[in-house]
């Protein structure tokens, strides 16, 4: 096996057992939602794993510069997943909603469908990276996109995320949908900030010689996790949450901006 299989294979598997770790921490529990700050914490723990273990003795500057975006993403949502988390009583409406309709088999959507799905979505998701560690050339334009998308993407979810734990702080019954700042343009922005990360990760890949095709699945597969899944439910939430949502949020485009096409 070529010492770039053996690492990702290395890679995959202390992923999936640091992921079942954190399934029986959430059984023991009864929370699932102990999960999600593994998502963010995963990604920059992988990158350095990958640099490391296959680059040269030193980070190339193409490195340093995804590695040190993939932080700044990972810090900004761990910081925003734990200043929203109140308790260990709290958790993810979605994940009670799925044990009110599951039951008994709840344990296996947990285990397959919260967590060691969203385990390998992130993994195939820096995957791309695996085209910096091993790359050897020079920085180009394309790695100037790849940084201006995967910055402007955090930047986005931070505006969104500071927006909205403002708004939170002082909203009325009257307003009880945030409209203002980048929520007047989608009504899930931070979606949209998450979608463009991993295109932007995607493209390191592409700047960096990324020749197989299949590297792409992770940020196609995230798009549509979103597109299909978590926007959808979270729509549905609100439109049982309050009646008049679809008013309150009427000309506002569900997830993409009017500068995209009409697709979704």
């Amino acid at each position: 096996m070529a010492p770039t299989q053996s690492v990702l294979w290395n890679t995959l598997i202390a992923d999936v057992a640091a992921t079942l770790l954190v399934f029986a921490a959430s059984v023991l529990t009864h929370n699932s939602s102990i999960y999600d700050p593994y998502w963010s914490i995963a990604p920059p723990l992988i990158a350095i794993y990958w640099f490391v273990s296959i680059g040269s003795a030193e980070l190339t500057p193409r490195e340093w510069l995804a590695f040190s975006l993939v932080m700044l993403w990972a810090l900004r949502l761990t910081f925003n997943c734990m200043r929203r988390w109140k308790s260990y009583d709290e958790q993810d409406f979605r994940y009670l909603d799925l044990k009110a309709r599951f039951g008994r088999l709840y344990l296996l959507i947990d285990l397959f469908g919260i967590e060691l799905y969203p385990t390998v979505l992130v993994f195939l998701g820096c995957i791309p990276l695996l085209a910096v560690a091993e790359s050897g050339a020079p920085l180009g334009l394309l790695d100037g996109l790849a940084v201006a998308i995967t910055f402007a993407a955090i930047l986005l979810e931070t505006v969104a995320d500071e927006q909205m734990w403002a708004y939170r702080k002082t909203r009325t019954p009257g307003a009880p949908i945030c409209t203002k700042g980048v929520w007047a343009y989608s009504q899930h922005p931070n979606y949209v900030g998450e979608l463009l990360f991993w295109w932007g990760v995607w493209l390191f890949g592409v700047a960096s010689g990324m020749s197989a095709p299949w590297m792409i699945v992770g940020a196609l597969a995230m798009t549509l996790l979103f597109v299909f899944i978590s926007v959808p439910m979270m729509v549905t939430r609100k439109r049982e949450r309050y009646a008049d949502y679809d008013a309150l949020v009427e000309g506002i485009p569900v997830l993409f901006p009017r500068l995209f096409p009409r697709l979704f």
